[in-house]
């Protein structure tokens, strides 16, 4: 999903003024909007731009301000990017405006000839370098206030902006107000341990969830109760009604003012000698606390990251764990966390997690310990991890000092870079801010049906595009077939544009689509040419919101114009300019997520309407018939969460039925949330349509479908939950569990579930593979830099498919699926991995019961497996296969169902397969049912001499020569076999 690529940039953090000796770096923190951050030093700050990363404004303190204030300690961004506030080492904070200057520029190109201008801007360079201004600031009125906690009084404290307004509401009045909260039974009930103060605290304005990590260790998702006066109106925001809904202890006993209300997401159980000690009376707090012993659990929260797209947090801990965990449901109840694995094969020490952060589509979490970095998907994949460098290195010239530790991170806009600040060491004040850049999967900004058919990744100023499927099968199983189309996108779109925002490939992977931050482009692998707007202006006029995709040769868009929405239809054909749009179709709403099933196009937008769109082409141009729309209010509580949209129609209706009134019988297929769900229609007594919800699993990453094409898989849903696949046949009839017993959700049980050990990104059923990637790290001595790439894995998935059937006794089911496969070069592979993992998974039955009764256990699978096989031709090939790569001890129970070995070898002799003969040759003499003379042997080497395979000769004279160290045996069968004259007759000829 995410790789890392290339090598890390490196970021001189040295201010270049004057008289300003370097520092190390404390912290980074991006704005609001990422489009700058500021690093913190122990007296300055400095602004920085992104792209390009370049330093716009640095503030220095005065040595007088240090003395009576402290030093810097952290840096905060006000909500609108237009403040900064200092926390410092005595607890004081520094109030600093950011000032923008949109018609100064903080950098001038030098006066150049005009023949050396030739300089072409990056992704994201091509706009002006603005200056931006940073002083220390008196009185700004702000619409926020600042919320802050204390540890003397242990309690929390809101403090608003100073405002010169007169003549407010009341209601306003009242936000503004200085509140303070002490920590205490009254106040906050829902504490497990009262006696805390609060050490960290986390906003997410997206989803109106706040988070605490108080002094105990524990965490807690919180919300402020705003207590409304008697007759007062609240001012919510308009997407306060789109948000989650969060279940808290409500028990409180303050109604006279705002309460907070919160519950406990990470709880841990503390020896009680550590309670003990901390039953210190109030007098002695400053003895007891220098006086007692430091107790450092393990188990304590010390960070966390709330990812609003997956309604998760993630938790980081004091020995390094980690944790993911979803929100408190609307019935208060906590799912359990789910503690996520950090391969560390060699026991390197990882430290404390210092710092995490979700990627704005909520698809990873960027982790930092203080021993080192990781990337973590969110069902617990590691798709990064370092802890130091494995190969060998020169120390002393080594730069990428982030391998070894990091303190901040952030991702950069658009996903594509991670800005990560390493430990500082004491022999360097510069070398601690790096740049690592990212290859990403284009289903994380569009989640379409053809972008899931191939393996597609994004990069910061390209698009890859995995051709192994186009290739010969062995091409496509070979790990060293790492076949990657780089198409590079057009510089002059990417400089102004980036980042890009959404990626489309077509159905047959020859059209590619980009969409940045204005307009769009589009790419043909057949001419190896790209489409620009021709008038930039016209590009500039709108931006792609909702997604891309490819009809054939005509590329729908879903748009944003001037605040209004439409869904264009572009030819690529033609040139693109707005006088050669196809059709434009307004739409009321913004579009969340673009479809397409056959000819339908399906268009899901933020007022919870689906509309049903019909592709019809026509003798001068192509349009959208709008077949028909339903609303999803009280079944889609977050229209915004819906990041895949697709449907299956019934048999029936896709032969017979009109296409038109496909919306009133199709099941609705949505991954809301990490939640895949199925939406089943059902007609009331007044024709209306209403949907049952089916849930199918939770963190679900990404989702495949199969909709025709290979019949035992028609209908069959595909989901990858950080783990393995996990495949559900025949989606639609699958039946709803209606057990009602309990308030968690029921799953629905996948029928097949593949583990993987790499990150997949495309399911070729044609192939019977799985494509993914996995991340590496390689470095040299004589480098100062690690570098990074993505190889290329694949998986077979026919055997544990054919497993599930097989399993419920279902051969007829198996060999039409097999049918499907046989004519691959590698089918015999599989069907050989099939028979050996039965074999050795029913290994225990021959130890637990005789072998007359383990043939005949209800739970045998291996002689169904056999009967099985005996439908193909491979079969006496697979069996001897697997026999050759099982232990000897295995072979009784495989050959009492299979066949005598000896049977099975006068069956190869006759239908002339001596290669195999002579592979249950071998099978045989460990068996040791050969004969003195090795009659068999000597016929087998009779048939290879008539049929003059001199390779298979030379193997059984090796082989005679092995049994026998006198070599009788050896003369024995030349000279019954003739062999000397055979060869003086081929040398005549």
């Amino acid at each position: 999903m995410y790789f890392p690529t290339s090598a890390a940039i490196q970021l001189s953090t040295v201010p270049a003024l004057p008289n300003v000796p370097p520092e190390p770096v404390l912290c980074i923190s991006p704005s609001p909007r990422k489009s700058l951050f500021c690093t913190l030093t122990r007296n300055g700050v400095a602004i920085w731009r992104v792209r390009p990363s370049a330093v716009l404004a640095y503030l220095s303190r005065t040595p007088t301000s240090i003395l009576e204030h402290g030093e810097n300690e952290s840096v905060y961004w006000s909500p609108d990017g237009a403040q900064l506030v200092v926390q410092t080492t005595q607890s004081f904070m520094v109030f600093l405006a950011v000032e923008y200057r949109p018609d100064e520029f903080s950098y001038q190109p030098p006066p150049l000839p005009a023949a050396q201008r030739n300089f072409f801007a990056g992704p994201g360079e091509g706009l002006p370098l603005q200056s931006v201004g940073l002083y220390f600031e008196g009185v700004s009125p702000r619409k926020h206030f600042l919320l802050f906690s204390t540890k003397n009084p242990p309690a929390l404290q809101r403090i608003p902006w100073p405002s010169e307004s007169r003549g407010v509401e009341e209601e306003q009045q009242r936000l503004r107000s200085y509140d303070t909260w002490v920590f205490n039974d009254q106040e906050f009930p829902w504490l497990i341990d009262p006696d805390v103060a609060v050490d960290q605290i986390l906003y997410s304005r997206t989803t109106n969830v706040e988070s605490w990590i108080t002094s105990d260790g524990r965490a807690y998702c919180v919300r402020l109760q705003e207590t409304m006066r008697m007759g007062a109106r609240p001012n919510l925001d308009s997407t306060d009604q789109r948000r989650p809904s969060l279940a808290f202890d409500t028990n409180s006993t303050s109604s006279s003012r705002s309460s907070w209300q919160g519950t406990c997401i990470h709880d841990f159980s503390i020896p009680k000698w550590v309670q003990k000690q901390r039953q210190i009376e109030p007098d002695d707090i400053s003895t007891g606390e220098s006086e007692r012993t430091l107790y450092e659990e393990p188990r304590r929260a010390v960070t966390v990251a709330i990812n609003g797209r997956f309604s998760m947090i993630a938790i980081g801990t004091l020995g390094g764990a980690l944790e993911f965990t979803s929100f408190p449901s609307q019935e208060g109840l906590v799912p359990a966390p789910q503690n996520i694995q950090i391969p560390n094969s060699c026991g390197r020490k990882t430290g404390q997690v210092c710092a995490m952060e979700w990627s704005s589509d909520g698809y990873v979490l960027a982790v930092g310990w203080r021993h080192g970095w990781g990337v973590f998907s969110i069902g617990g994949r590691c798709l990064a991890l370092g802890f130091g460098v494995e190969d060998p290195i020169d120390e002393e010239k080594f730069q990428d000092a982030f391998m070894y530790g990091v303190r901040n991170l952030f991702w950069a806009p658009g996903n594509f870079e991670l800005f990560v600040l390493a430990q500082s060491t004491p022999n360097r004040t510069d070398g601690q801010l790096f740049v690592i850049p990212f290859a990403k999967s284009a289903t994380t900004g569009q989640h379409s049906p053809d972008n899931t058919r191939y393996a597609f990744l994004q990069m910061d100023d390209r698009a890859l595009v995995y051709r192994g499927a186009d290739q010969p099968d062995m091409s496509v199983i070979n790990p060293e077939s790492d076949v990657w189309q780089h198409i590079k996108i057009p510089q002059n779109y990417l400089a102004t544009n980036w980042p890009i925002r959404y990626s489309s490939i077509s159905s047959d992977g020859r059209l590619v689509a980009i969409a940045g931050r204005r307009g769009l482009v589009h790419y043909s692998s057949t001419s190896g040419r790209w489409k620009l707007f021709v008038d930039e202006a016209q590009e500039q006029a709108f931006s792609v919101r909702g997604g891309l995709l490819w009809f054939h040769h005509v590329l729908i868009a879903a748009v944003e114009i001037s605040k209004t929405y439409q869904v264009r239809l572009y030819s690529r054909d033609l040139e693109l300019t707005s006088q050669n749009i196809l059709h434009r179709e307004v739409i009321s709403s913004p579009v969340i997520i673009l479809s397409l099933v056959d000819n339908s196009l399906l268009v899901y937008t933020a007022d919870n309407t689906l509309y049903h769109y019909l592709i019809v082409p026509t003798t001068e141009t192509i349009k959208l018939h709008l077949c028909g729309s339903i609303t999803f209010e009280g079944i889609i509580a977050i229209p915004n969460a819906v990041r895949l949209l697709s449907w299956m129609i019934p048999s029936a209706q896709k032969q017979l039925g009109d296409p038109a009134d496909d919306l009133a019988v199709a099941t609705v297929l949505m991954v809301v949330g990490g939640q895949l769900i199925l939406l089943r229609p059902r007609k009331s007594g007044t024709q209306e349509v209403k949907y049952d919800m089916q849930i199918f699993a939770d963190r679900i990453e990404f989702c495949w479908t199969h909709l025709r094409g290979i019949g035992a898989l028609e209908n069959s849903l595909w989901g990858y939950d950080g783990q393995g696949i996990r495949v559900w046949l025949n989606a639609l009839a699958i039946e709803s569990s209606q057990s009602g017993e309990s308030d968690l959700p029921d799953y629905v049980k996948e029928s097949v579930n593949i583990p993987l050990d790499f990150y997949p990104l495309s399911v070729l059923m044609d192939k019977g593979i799985i494509i993914g990637a996995e991340h590496e790290v390689a470095a040299r001595t004589n480098l100062p830099f690690v570098m990074f790439r993505h190889t290329t894995s694949s998986h077979l998935f026919l055997h544990h498919l054919l497993r599930f059937h097989l399993g419920n006794r279902l051969v007829k089911d198996a060999v039409v699926f097999a049918s499907h496969y046989k004519d691959l070069i590698y089918f015999a592979h599989a069907l050989e991995i099939l028979l050996h993992t039965v074999v050795e998974s029913e290994a225990t039955l021959e130890q637990d019961h005789d072998s007359n009764e383990a043939e005949s256990s209800p739970d045998a699978v291996l002689p169904v497996v056999v009967e099985f096989l005996d439908h193909f031709d491979a079969c006496l090939d697979v069996v001897v296969g697997c026999a050759r790569k099982t232990e000897p001890t295995r072979w009784r129970r495989l050959f009492n169902i299979v066949g005598n070995p000896k049977t099975l070898f006068e069956m190869c002799l006759a239908s002339r397969r001596l290669k195999t003969a002579g592979s249950y040759l071998l099978v045989l003499h460990n068996l040791e049912q050969l004969d003195e003379n090795n009659a068999d042997a000597v016929r087998l080497l009779q048939n290879a001499i008539e049929g003059q395979d001199w390779q298979l000769c030379r193997e059984l004279l090796r082989f005679l020569h092995s049994t026998d160290d006198t070599g009788a045996a050896l003369r024995n069968a030349v000279a019954k076999t003739n062999l000397a004259n055979s060869f003086e007759v081929l040398n005549t000829h």
